[in-house]
């Protein structure tokens, strides 16, 4: 997760002062997505990026201005074919930009972003909310734009009023480091997943075979205790109930927004089995994608990871 927001408290608790730009619309080809954020200290420091270096020193200028004035505005720039070719666009384009001066009641609240910050350290889904109209903002949960968090999308609503989506990372956690893995981890990371790899065998999870990957030589219970949130995929891929097992009831009792099993239809009838005699209802074993992945036909280790990186996609983006 970026620190942009995080630094911008910091320098205001600093005495530095700090404004906070967003991206809140753009129109052709743009350097940055709407929700893109740049923080600019009272003595020009700057963290994060708001066009790809097209615009930023007259959106300095502009921050300068608000931390005298304590109100908020939006910028619009036209980036032109040259500058934008310059950051490997193919052409221009227009972008507006939301800036907010930190502590003031017309430009973001300390409280406000105070807030902010600790929903994000604690990786729970929030939105800053802004009215442009009357220039208040607030925080609000994921339930209050469910499209919006499950797409990601900051945006404009049908009023004056700007969401900007913060959402946590994206985690993917693997039990069982076996060839699928090998194939499914250097997806998820292209994807955007911080991928984490989950298993007990000492010749299966090797640093070798993951380079530069978090893999842990343990159960599953041992390492997940409060990492299944609803930012986190869970892909299980031992065929060892001694192994998934655990993995999987921990899945069910938490917020994983995706749980999938590797195994046949008759192994997954024998999972469910166990499960029910554990006590989990059938809607809990239903949230259970098995066998995993969508069903493409895949054959082979790589074909598998495709059509599991695909599900996993499919039901972050439209649901389950």
């Amino acid at each position: 997760m970026d620190r942009i927001a995080e630094q911008a408290l910091e320098w205001h608790l600093a005495g530095k002062g700090a404004a906070l730009a967003t991206v809140v619309e753009t129109w052709g080809s743009a350097p940055r997505r709407v929700g893109a954020m740049l923080a600019v200290s009272g003595e020009g420091d700057l963290a994060g990026s708001v066009s790809g270096g097209c615009v930023e020193g007259a959106v300095v200028t502009e921050a300068f201005d608000s931390l005298e004035t304590g109100k908020s505005t939006i910028l619009t720039y036209g980036v032109s074919d040259d500058d934008a070719f310059a950051v490997g666009l193919a052409c221009g384009g227009t972008i507006r930009i939301l800036l907010q001066p930190v502590g003031f009641d017309a430009g973001i609240p300390v409280d406000t972003l105070t807030t902010l910050c600790a929903a994000r350290a604690a990786r729970t889904p929030v939105a800053h909310v802004v009215d442009t109209q009357g220039w208040t903002s607030r925080i609000a949960g994921a339930e209050s734009f469910p499209d919006r968090f499950r797409a990601d999308r900051s945006g404009f609503e049908d009023d004056a009023t700007f969401v900007a989506i913060h959402n946590p990372p994206l985690r993917m956690v693997v039990v069982g480091a076996v060839h699928i893995s090998q194939a499914l981890v250097p997806m998820a990371r292209m994807a955007g997943y911080d991928p984490l790899i989950v298993d007990p065998r000492p010749a299966f999870a090797t640093p070798e075979r993951f380079p530069g990957e978090d893999v842990r030589d343990a159960y599953p219970d041992e390492v997940l205790d409060g990492l299944l949130d609803s930012r986190t995929a869970l892909v299980l891929l031992t065929h060892d109930p001694k192994i998934d097992d655990p993995a999987l009831e921990m899945g069910l009792r938490s917020d994983a927004f995706y749980i999938g099993a590797l195994g046949s239809t008759r192994t997954h009838a024998k999972r469910v089995q166990r499960l029910t005699d554990k006590g989990f209802s059938q809607g809990q074993i239903a949230r259970i994608h098995a066998p995993v992945g969508l069903d493409i036909g895949s054959a082979g280790p790589a074909e598998i990871a495709i059509a599991t990186i695909a599900q996993i996609t499919q039901v972050l983006r439209k649901g389950a």
